[in-house]
């Protein structure tokens, strides 16, 4: 992979990853799990606590490792089952556009978790790295 995608993509990972580590945080501790707990229940989500866990964590953890580039594929697929989880419990009924409370930024993000989650890392992630000194060895 060329000097100019490893830098794509070391860039796109980051903004996402900071993006859903902010989000998590905010989950985790800002507001709280119980806070969130409540939010999931007021939205009719089925399992608030267990979803609520699930999202922060998704989105704390997975924030770090889209960062550092790890396990992508399956890192991408577990954050956009949680925005589209926001999506269609959250946002779907207040219409498209973020200043209104809609879908735009999460689906924003599902492009971008596309993006990164089937691209190769290259030298600027893990995944690249650990496979690129597999090829080495062969």
């Amino acid at each position: 992979m060329g000097t100019s995608r490893n830098f794509a993509s070391l860039v796109a990972r980051v903004i996402l990853g900071v993006i859903f580590i902010f989000h998590g945080w905010q989950k985790l501790h800002t507001n709280g799990i119980s806070a969130t707990e409540a939010f999931f229940k007021s939205l009719d989500i089925p399992f608030p606590k267990a979803a609520a866990w699930y999202s922060a964590l998704v989105e704390f953890g997975g924030g770090i490792l889209l960062i550092l580039g790890v396990l992508m594929p399956l890192v991408s697929l577990l954050l956009i089952a949680d925005m589209i989880g926001a999506i269609f419990y959250a946002h779907i009924d207040k219409g498209f556009w973020n200043a209104d409370g809609g879908y735009e930024l999460p689906l924003a993000l599902i492009a971008g978790l596309v993006a990164v989650g089937l691209a190769e890392t290259g030298r600027t992630g893990a995944d690249g790295y650990f496979t690129s000194r597999r090829r080495n060895r062969v």
